[in-house]
């Protein structure tokens, strides 16, 4: 390992996680694993790029010096950004999973027991029938998940990235609740997020923004087509800000007119569900009962809403397509795990078909503590209502995109992830 002071987190931190790792081998009996998820390379080295349908592995063995397995473009990221000193780098008229195998016998493994990754999205099918073919002498066993166990809990210094996720999440949707208007498209909203986002230090999330409004909040992750905002209507956002690859998430809903009773209902029955979810969540209550008070807080409607999908996941490292780490861990009726200290969640108590034709959400993303849990975040747990944009396109009073408006302080450019995040009014989602 090459000790350096310019990765994402101290060296102490990776040497942590690869002992951690090591031991979970021991356990299992394994001689070597050989990693391919682009977050749990990430985790364990600090290497990443955005060139990962190519097929790149880290071999970490219980015993020698781990080496990574590359594309020859992709060798600069391991010497600019990892403590890895092996490479075997392949040509792209080359052949990886012989690049592989190779590696494996050059350093002694090709006899051992290897584990590896059996449903890790960029370990495809063929390349698993071909080393399968090729590995011959040593035996396979699936380890999917072996780095994972690490990575459910987050560390101090995780939490703190973590929080500057956080911040960049804050100042985008702050800037797509100033941006909904009667009038406006849903690009503008969006394009409204990830500047704020980007500005306040935010980098490239996992998946851009969704903002829905009116009937298509009712189509399941769609996100800006283009679409004129109506007067009367709502707009659903689900913002996802990103700081060296860790996410956090939020949801928020915005209504362009006067509080209706079915949507104060759905408010108050989010607002409910997060209250009583986020004062139960401690080290040692279980998956389940987590799940359970969600769902039936806003099972509980007479407003026709419900809850169509699991009511939280675990949160973290992501690239796309997707910020969440729900593989690891959600929270679902009928699992009995436990919750940790340092555990993260983005929870979400959103309402599917209020009214029958709406969607609407508010969530929050927080950590599991010693004695109970943490938002990440200081914007207020409501809805916007912006009764002045009920009124006809035509008379509509339409800010511009970013302006200060009665609903809260603007995102400006020179905000930054060190900056202390104003508390901000209330908003509105999706998840």
């Amino acid at each position: 390992m090459r000790q350096r002071d310019d990765m994402t987190f101290p060296f102490e931190e990776y040497q942590r996680r690869l002992t951690e790792l090591r031991s979970r081998m021991a356990d299992r009996l394994l001689d070597a694993v050989v990693i391919t998820d682009p977050e749990n390379l990430m985790y364990l080295t600090d290497y990443q790029t955005t060139g990962y349908s190519f097929f790149q592995a880290l071999v970490v063995p219980l015993d020698l010096e781990p080496f990574m397995i590359t594309r020859a473009m992709e060798e600069s990221n391991v010497q600019a950004r990892t403590w890895v000193e092996v490479t075997r780098p392949y040509p792209d008229t080359g052949d990886a999973i012989q690049s592989l195998v190779q590696a494996l016998k050059e350093f002694g493994l090709d006899t051992k027991d290897v584990g590896y990754e059996r449903n890790s999205y960029f370990f495809p099918a063929y390349h698993q029938d071909y080393i399968h073919t090729a590995f011959s002498e040593g035996r396979l066993i699936d380890c999917f998940g072996i780095v994972e166990e690490g990575r459910v809990t987050k560390s101090a210094a995780e939490l703190d990235i973590m929080a500057r996720a956080a911040r960049a999440t804050e100042a985008g949707m702050q800037a797509g609740i100033e941006a909904c208007a009667a009038g406006v498209t849903e690009n503008e909203i969006g394009a409204e997020i990830c500047a704020a986002m980007f500005r306040a230090g935010g980098e490239p999330p996992a998946v851009l923004p969704y903002v829905v409004s009116g009937p298509r909040s009712m189509i399941g992750h769609a996100t800006w087509e283009g679409r004129t905002v109506q007067p009367g209507e709502h707009v659903f956002m689900e913002v996802g800000g990103c700081y060296r690859r860790y996410h956090t998430a939020m949801m928020r809903t915005v209504v362009l007119g006067e509080p209706t009773e079915s949507m104060l209902v759905a408010q108050e029955r989010m607002k409910l569900a997060l209250k009583e979810v986020k004062s139960a969540i401690r080290p040692g209550l279980t998956v389940s009962d987590a799940d359970n008070i969600v769902r039936n807080i806003i099972s509980d409607n007479n407003v026709g809403a419900r809850l169509i999908t699991r009511s939280g996941y675990s949160i973290g490292i992501a690239f796309p397509p997707s910020w969440d780490e729900g593989y690891i861990l959600s929270l679902n009726q009928g699992n009995p795990m436990i919750l940790r200290e340092g555990m993260t969640f983005h929870i979400l108590p959103w309402m599917w078909g209020v009214d029958g034709d709406k969607t609407v959400g508010i969530s929050d993303t927080i950590h599991v503590t010693s004695h109970g849990c943490e938002s990440f975040y200081t914007l207020p747990e409501n809805f916007v209502w912006k009764p002045e944009h009920a009124v006809s396109a035509a008379t509509a009073v339409v800010p511009r995109p970013g302006a200060v408006t009665g609903d809260g302080p603007a995102t400006g450019a020179g905000d930054d992830l060190d900056a202390p995040t104003p508390i901000r009014p209330d908003v509105a989602g999706i998840a």
